[in-house]
């Protein structure tokens, strides 16, 4: 796989959401490369989350924020001048969409149209990634992967509003950024994503940990429903590795790109929390029934042969390797480790294994 460590370096970048779980890796990640960081973002929720955890306010220029605020956003943009924008501010779960459609879709559409509008009229962007989701795409269930032509949409809110976000990022690519001079965008879908610092509610990986961590029982409501569980720096690497192509030649790339585990990398709810509990020594795992007879999907992967073949990504960490480094860096904290370190360590090694 190509590299990309030398195309950040002292570059102005601009991170919406970056006080989240992907959002402050990825922030990180830049500022380890010589970028100059800049980030856009509502406050942290979690005292203990990853932004906090490794002081990342200290190290980048943050701007507390509202995606949803257009002239925030503009004035932001006006004033920093970045040449690379990575959006993934959004309200990025699932079962919260149903107690909250309105947000949903006013953050994830409305707040999307406000970020693309900004770029669109902001002549220092040279690069756009915006971030969706796997989600986005219409879920019938079939065994085989979504590729990027494929349907979008979604039944419940958070679906069909990151389906509505792609519609959205299509029509200003055609409509301006097509024809703009020296200037590329793509949009991009990930996997469920997994790893240290995310401590959302309703998650897999987050609501195992604090079960561990308080020696109570891990509880499954849909312990056989697959996903394409990838390690945070997977997709992370291939945001920067398109970003950094794009950088080089605009037009070469585009369009929308998946980001995922390897086909045979398929594995369960019940695989995952099997597998940090076999690493952290302890715990016990049962299932209950689904509360709130809330629908869940089934049977989800993506098929990255696109990635494969225009970027030469391909993912480094299989599935075994994931749930190890991500129950050592919540293990390794509990026990008193400071999470910079353990977040440096990760992201070195990943970059070792690039080279």
């Amino acid at each position: 796989m190509n590299n990309f460590y030398n195309t950040f370096r002292n570059k102005k970048v601009l991170i919406t959401g970056d006080t989240g779980f992907k959002g402050s890796w990825l922030s990180y990640w830049l500022y380890s490369l010589g970028a100059i960081v800049y980030g856009f973002a509502l406050p942290v929720e979690h005292e203990n989350d990853h932004f906090n955890l490794i002081n990342l306010e200290k190290i980048i220029h943050h701007t507390n924020g509202d995606i949803r605020d257009f002239e925030k956003i503009r004035n932001v943009l006006i004033s920093v001048e970045p040449e690379f924008v990575f959006h993934l501010a959004a309200q990025p779960l699932v079962r919260r969409s149903y107690t909250d459609p309105k947000l949903t879709f006013d953050t994830n559409v409305g707040g999307s149209v406000n970020i693309f509008e900004a770029v669109r009229v902001s002549p220092s962007v040279k690069v756009l990634i915006a971030v969706t989701s796997d989600k986005c795409y219409k879920n019938k269930e079939w065994i085989w992967g979504y590729r990027e032509i494929d349907e979008l949409g979604g039944k419940d809110p958070y679906s069909a509003s990151k389906g509505a976000a792609e519609l959205v990022f299509n029509a200003y690519k055609e409509s301006f950024f097509e024809n703009r001079l020296h200037f590329g965008a793509a949009s991009v879908r990930a996997g469920n994503v997994i790893g240290g610092g995310d401590w959302s509610l309703d998650r897999i990986v987050p609501d195992c940990i604090r079960s561990l961590q308080n020696n109570r029982s891990i509880t499954l409501r849909n312990p056989y429903a697959t996903r394409p569980w990838q390690h945070v720096l997977e997709p992370l690497s291939g945001y920067l590795l398109l970003a950094s192509r794009l950088y080089e030649n605009q037009k070469l790339l585009g369009g929308s790109y998946n980001f995922g585990p390897d086909n045979g990398e398929m594995y369960t709810v019940k695989d995952l929390a099997e597998g940090l509990v076999s690493f952290w020594g302890n715990g016990q795992i049962e299932t209950i029934k689904k509360d709130g007879g809330l629908p869940e999907a089934g049977l989800l992967h993506l098929n990255c042969d696109k990635a494969h073949h225009d970027l030469g990504w391909y993912p480094i960490w299989d599935f075994k390797k994931t749930v190890l480094e991500t129950a050592k860096w919540y293990k390794m904290v509990g026990e008193g480790e400071k999470a910079i370190n353990i977040t440096n360590c990760q992201i070195t090694e990943y970059m070792e294994c690039i080279k």
